[in-house]
């Protein structure tokens, strides 16, 4: 079993920052994709973000909403992954969820196997 926690979300200013932090517990698997998903009332999951790696190789994606303005990574040591977010937009508003899969990157929310408890992101225009 995988345990997700995120933290860092909060209220912040149309052209602000945020950096999202997301900490697994638990297994681990030599090949692996944590990502981030995010929710309004009303609409469905959203994919903003992921980090997938293996034993050879790591890679990011990034919706199209979002690549340029948010940089997802990692820390290996800490089991880690990390959302930063710049430039933000009031349209950024939303309940954030951290996900994993033991499996390669897919946008597709129903394909992730673990979810963390969701932090909130609130930009002011």
């Amino acid at each position: 079993q995988v345990q997700l926690v995120e933290s860092g979300g909060g209220l912040v200013q149309a052209g602000g920052s945020l950096r999202l932090s997301c900490t697994a517990s638990g297994r681990t698997f030599s090949t692996y994709t944590m990502a981030w998903f995010r929710q309004v009332p009303g609409k469905e999951r959203e994919f903003v973000a992921a980090f997938s790696w293996s034993v050879i190789i790591s890679s990011t994606y990034y919706a199209d909403s979002v690549k340029g303005r948010f940089t997802i990574s990692r820390d290996s040591a800490k089991n880690t992954v990390y959302l930063q977010m710049n430039s933000l937009k009031p349209e950024d508003t939303a309940v954030y969820y951290c996900s994993a899969r033991r499996a390669p990157y897919t946008p597709r929310s129903l394909a992730y196997d673990y979810w963390g408890q969701g932090t909130q992101v609130t930009v002011s225009s």
